[in-house]
Formats: C-alpha cells, sequence, structure tokens
C-alpha cells in the first residue's frame, strides 16, 4: 500500500486563519492584525488558492518544490497536489492516489493527531499558542507584516514556530513557513486565491461512482 503523504499545513494549509479568540499570551500588536485578518476571512463563504509548497532540509540537502491548489468552506475541504486528491466532509478523509488507483478513508479526528490540517487552519491558533509580531519587511512591492507562532506544549507538537508572512496592505496572508524539529522546513507561498466560489456540500465527498476501477482501502 502507498503511504499516504503528510501535508503540514496549513495551506495552509494551508492557506488562510479564521481567528474568533487568542490567548492571553499573545502580543497585542499581533492580536491586533491577527483579528484584523480573521474578520475578513469569515466573511468568506468559500475560498480556492493556488500554491507552492517548498519542502527544505539543508542538513540532507533537501529541496522539493510542488504545487497545488485547495478550496476550502468551513471545516470541509479538497486539497490536490503530488499526484494526490484529498477531499474531506469534516469527519471524514478520503485521499485518493492516483497512480496506485487507491483510495484510503480516515477519520478527521485520527488523522489530525499533531498534523496541521486544512480543515483545521481556520481555528487553530485560537488556543494553545504563543503569538509574537516579530518585524516588517518589503519584498516585491508587498509590506509583509511576520508574526510567529510557537507552541505552549512544545512536547506534543513536531514542530517549533510557525511564521506567518501578511500582506498588511491587503491584510491576506500570503506565505507560512512551519519550522519542524527535526530539521525540515515547510513552505507554503500563495499564488493566486479566489473567494465566494460556489461548491455543492456533495463534492466534498469521494465519489466510487466516478472511479470504478479504484480499490477502496478503510483504515478507520
Amino acid at each position: 500500500m502507498k503511504k499516504m503523504m503528510r501535508f503540514k499545513f496549513i495551506v495552509g494549509s494551508l492557506i488562510f486563519l479564521t481567528i474568533s479568540s487568542l490567548s492571553a499570551q499573545t502580543d497585542q500588536k499581533a492580536k491586533l492584525l491577527l483579528d484584523k485578518l480573521s474578520a475578513k476571512t469569515k466573511a468568506y463563504t468559500s475560498i480556492k488558492a493556488n500554491f507552492n509548497y517548498i519542502l527544505e532540509n539543508k542538513a540532507e540537502g533537501l529541496n522539493e518544490v510542488q504545487s497545488g491548489w485547495i478550496v476550502l468552506k468551513g471545516d470541509k475541504f479538497i486539497l490536490e497536489i503530488a499526484g494526490q486528491e484529498i477531499l474531506s466532509d469534516g469527519a471524514t478523509i478520503w485521499t485518493y492516489l492516483k497512480d496506485a488507483e487507491e483510495v484510503q478513508i480516515t477519520d478527521v479526528e485520527e488523522d489530525n493527531e499533531d498534523q496541521i490540517s486544512p480543515g483545521s487552519i481556520f481555528t487553530l491558533y485560537e488556543s494553545g499558542y504563543r503569538h509574537e509580531y516579530k518585524k516588517d519587511e518589503t519584498s516585491g512591492g508587498i509590506n509583509y507584516a511576520i508574526i510567529y507562532i510557537y507552541p505552549l506544549d512544545l512536547d506534543e507538537k513536531s514542530f517549533h514556530t510557525i511564521q506567518l508572512y501578511i500582506d498588511k496592505d491587503k491584510i491576506e496572508l500570503k506565505k507560512i513557513i512551519i519550522l519542524s524539529k527535526e530539521g525540515d522546513n515547510y513552505t507554503y507561498k500563495i499564488k493566486s486565491f479566489q473567494t465566494n466560489i460556489p461548491i455543492n456540500d456533495s463534492d466534498f465527498v469521494f465519489q466510487k461512482s466516478k472511479y470504478p476501477d479504484v480499490e477502496i482501502v478503510d483504515l478507520r
């Protein structure tokens, strides 16, 4: 069985943050900006984003670049990257491995252990993290605010820092960098996105009738 690839979003996931409340350990400058980002993002009924995903480990000479896209609607998502199509209706995840003609089925609760998933990126930082407004930076004509997020219970996470690059003028998240304890850096660069696109809830459920030859592997 081909092993399911795990993506640490964000996109985040890998892509946008919706933050209704923040930890008491958040500094005020970071909180003000994240609240603005939250309010803007919550107004969208759905989001579609195209992104580049970069996996880097300097010690191992690793630098892999892939492109993908994601559609988000509440806790539902469709993610396509690296020959995989991953769908979730908020309770179940279907991972379609195209080359293997195989679909792996897992529960959201089990699949998200120590993971930053597309379905949870909107609410990930509501608690359990310390936020720090690190600096401002201008690059490519964009004025960025760079905010670092640290898990309070470090022993429970495989990563130690998440870096958010926010366009201060448009109040949009442009890049996420996740730094793992093992030296892997996961970067998500958002190339473009659309909001309020029409999409049905049924689109977030894998339809076996469309793939009659696919093998179903139920891991629940």
